[in-house]
């Protein structure tokens, strides 16, 4: 399941998608504009920043805004950011790779096979979709 910060995070990049292209939103405008609790969003917005997601300007008039293009914001890349993995062990996982300790092989292990085709489809789909395909729904 996709946890709160992460759902929290693509409704913040949702909104400011959905903003005109110069606009600079405050904190308190994406919290009330997406319906999210302030005190998270604070702290998911600094990871996103981090992510080279949004970059804020500071000052009177200062806020966010979105430095990758909605149209490049993937699924995939907010989950992994927030949640990590997208395979459902990590001996199946592209960037979180760890052996299994209870495997005899790997390449004979049947669960491990059926994990990876479970992966590639989700990660299909999660690169499928973007921004600013949700954006137009």
């Amino acid at each position: 399941m996709l946890s709160h910060k992460a759902k929290y995070a693509l409704k913040a990049l949702l909104y400011l998608a959905e903003q005109d292209e110069n606009h600079i939103s405050r904190t308190v405008e994406i919290a009330d504009g997406a319906n999210i609790p302030k005190k998270f969003l604070e702290q998911i917005l600094l990871d996103l920043k981090r992510g080279r997601f949004v970059s804020s300007k500071q000052g009177k008039f200062g806020g966010y805004y979105l430095i990758k293009s909605k149209n490049d914001i993937t699924l995939a890349e907010i989950h992994r950011l927030f949640d990590g993995a997208i395979a459902l062990l990590p001996c199946a996982s592209l960037n979180f790779y760890e052996p299994c300790s209870d495997c005899k092989t790997e390449s004979e292990c049947s669960l491990r096979h059926g994990l990876m085709l479970i992966r590639d489809k989700t990660l299909k789909a999660m690169e499928g979709i973007t921004i600013a395909s949700l954006v137009n729904k």
